[in-house]
Formats: structure tokens, C-alpha cells, sequence
């Protein structure tokens, strides 16, 4: 797996936070990575963007960013306002396959969901990931609504030959509420693919180090980690098992969904 597209089922779901948790797992392995962002939205030329990020808090990367538009919008829409030259699907698939001949691994950052539009012809970045015939991460909230999103995101993807390597929940809650806890083992269904992680809300705001130290908690195997999928939906999404007292008071059961 050279190359890995990191989409999501929409906005402000935590796509930066798994793309530099994943770099930041393939860099303690000893691999190199580059983060390739094709459209950076509603940042200033002067301001730090998602690719910042990603160094900040996994380390040393390769980052390119393609175009960056101040307003935030669909690229292409961000584009056309902005006067300037929208990012099309086969540049992006041309810079991850040049990223991908110097690095081991590739990360490509979407912006938004799947199908947001990159250009007025309509190619977006599933367009790309079938050009460069790479999975698709798809990160994806954890409450109520995700099933309906992450379904339509994997029927996209398929209709396009696209595979979807898993699914990671971008953001997840330190207290998980009945819809969120029932959704792990409901998105692997919806979604026709695994899930390969849970990373808890607000990490971004941990120092670099436990940063770096702990994203392998977070991840699946399959991204480099050691995240159990079975052990975490058993313990209802927490550390440790949620235990309630029995009738006799020497009775326990894991509450989950």
C-alpha cells in the first residue's frame, strides 16, 4: 500500500487528526511518508493549514499542498471565487504516484466528503484514487447519522471500482452515548469494510509526544497499531469494560450497545 486516501463522510470529522496519526504510526516503524492535501480551503496564505498539522503532530513528512483558497468552500467553488485555477483529479493522481517512487508511504487528505467537487467538470477525489487503482480510508463520526453517510460514501466507492480499505471514527467520545456504541458494530456492516480505529476526541490538543507515543492505540493493525476492534465494542468503547452489579451483587456484565 504506497499510496492511501484519507476521505471522510463530510466536514470537521477528524480526517487531519487519523491522516497524522496513521504518518505518525508508519514513522515509528521506520517508514518514510509523504502527505500530499490537493485543496486547502478557508486558510489564509499565511496561515498554517492541515498539512501543519500533520508535521506538528506526527513528525517528520513530506507535505505538498496543490492550491490553497481563502474561503471556505468546496475546492472548486473556492476556486472559481477566488479567480484561480481549480486542482483536477489527474494532477493529484500524478503528484501522489511521483510522492509515492521517493516514499513508502503516500497519504492523500481529502477536503470534505468523497464527492466534493475539485474542479467544474466534477472530478473529485474518488476520481483520483480510481486513477492511482488506491484504497480509501474513510473516517466517519460516531453518532447518530454516521450509518446513513458512511453507507452512501461505500456505495460511491463501489459504483466507481474504488475499494475501501476500512472505516476509523475521526473523533470518539470520551462518555459514548447508545447511538455510538451500537455504531461499532453497525458501520463495518453499513459499510462493507472494517473498522480500523477509534481515535478519542480531542488528541490534536495532547502534547506531541504522547501524541506520537500513544496513536498506535488508535489504530488497527491493518494501519500499524495494535487497536483491538472486539475488545473495544465488548468494553462499549472505553478502556475498560462498564460494569453494573448484579441481582446477588457478584454479578457483572460488559454494557455495550
Amino acid at each position: 500500500m504506497a499510496v492511501l486516501i484519507v476521505s471522510g463522510t463530510g466536514t470537521e470529522i477528524g480526517k487531519t487528526v487519523v491522516t497524522a496519526a496513521v504518518a505518525a504510526v508508519a514513522l515509528a516503524q521506520g517508514r518514510s511518508v509523504a502527505v500530499l492535501k490537493p485543496a486547502q480551503t478557508g486558510v489564509a496564505p499565511d496561515e498554517p493549514g492541515d498539512v501543519d498539522e500533520v508535521i506538528r503532530l506526527a513528525g517528520g513528512v513530506t507535505t505538498v499542498e496543490l492550491a490553497r483558497y481563502p474561503e471556505p468552500l468546496a475546492p472548486a467553488t473556492a476556486a472559481g471565487r477566488a479567480g484561480a485555477r481549480p486542482v483536477r483529479p489527474e494532477e493529484i493522481a500524478e503528484t501522489a504516484e511521483k510522492l509515492a517512487t521517493e516514499h513508502d508511504l503516500v497519504l492523500v487528505e481529502g477536503a470534505g466528503g468523497l464527492l466534493v467537487r475539485f474542479d467544474h467538470e466534477g472530478g473529485t477525489l474518488a476520481d483520483a484514487a480510481r486513477l492511482l487503482a488506491a484504497p480509501v480510508l474513510v473516517v466517519a463520526p460516531a453518532g447518530l447519522g454516521t450509518l446513513n453517510t458512511t453507507a452512501l460514501t461505500a456505495e460511491a466507492l463501489r459504483a466507481r471500482g474504488v475499494a475501501a480499505l476500512g472505516v476509523v471514527i475521526g473523533s470518539w467520545p470520551a462518555v459514548p452515548d447508545l447511538a455510538a456504541r451500537c455504531n461499532l458494530t453497525d458501520l463495518p456492516d453499513v459499510a462493507g469494510a472494517p473498522l480500523l480505529g477509534a481515535v478519542p476526541d480531542g488528541v490534536a490538543a495532547l502534547t506531541v509526544a504522547r501524541f506520537r507515543a500513544r496513536a498506535g492505540d488508535w489504530l488497527a493493525p491493518e494501519l500499524g497499531g495494535d487497536w483491538d476492534v472486539a475488545r473495544f465494542t465488548a468494553n462499549g468503547g472505553r478502556p475498560w469494560p462498564l460494569r453494573t452489579q448484579g441481582p446477588l451483587g457478584n454479578e457483572f456484565r460488559s454494557v455495550s450497545c
